[in-house]
């Protein structure tokens, strides 16, 4: 079974993106169709792209990098449970992307952003020139959560997402099952 990278691109405090991606993280253990491992970029702790060589060479020098190449190398597909900040990508989440090129190179991702009335898709349509550039295939499908605090739970702080956006995850999810058997060929 391919393996999914489950990816947290907030790091701030009192982020929701941990219950979100908990909710995305239950689809897809129902899904079935992949082994999904759940990456919070504030665990893995990158620090600000300083390796002195550019990533394609694959001549890292620091166990951060070393270790974020090993993780990411692993996983055939990512979901990016995303914010917007600003209308814009969140600063983790390009750090990330930034500090490796091959190990990214023909796996496809697929978006479940959250915000206010725009639901992150400015973060969204940010973030999909990056992935361009690093070979990574984006999806159209996505789950976009507009005005998140109403499916959070006050008093579990858990997320709940209601019908339409379970919809918009299994389809997203069975779309990259799709493209992940299709780019399989271009890793090999």
């Amino acid at each position: 079974m391919p393996n999914l990278g489950l990816v947290i691109a907030s790091v701030r405090d009192g982020r929701v993106g941990q219950p979100i991606a908990q909710w995305v993280f239950d689809i897809c253990s129902s899904e079935g169709s992949f082994t999904t491992s759940v990456i919070d970029l504030k665990a893995v702790g990158l620090p600000l792209l300083s390796e002195p060589e550019h990533p394609r060479l694959r001549k890292y020098t620091q166990s951060a990098t070393l270790a974020w190449s090993e993780l990411v190398s692993r996983m055939d597909a990512f979901v990016f449970v995303t914010p917007e900040y600003n209308h814009g990508v969140s600063p983790a989440l390009v750090n990330a992307l930034d500090h490796l090129y091959v190990e990214w190179n023909y796996k496809p991702a697929g978006f479940v952003s959250y915000g206010g009335v725009s639901a992150g898709t400015r973060s969204v349509a940010m973030a999909k020139s990056i992935l361009n550039t690093l070979k990574i295939v984006p999806i159209v499908e996505a789950v976009n959560i507009p005005f998140f605090p109403n499916y959070i739970d006050k008093a579990t702080g858990k997320f709940k997402g209601d019908e339409p956006l379970e919809r918009a995850a299994q389809v997203m999810l069975r779309e990259l099952a799709r493209w992940t058997g299709a780019l399989k060929v271009l890793r090999a």
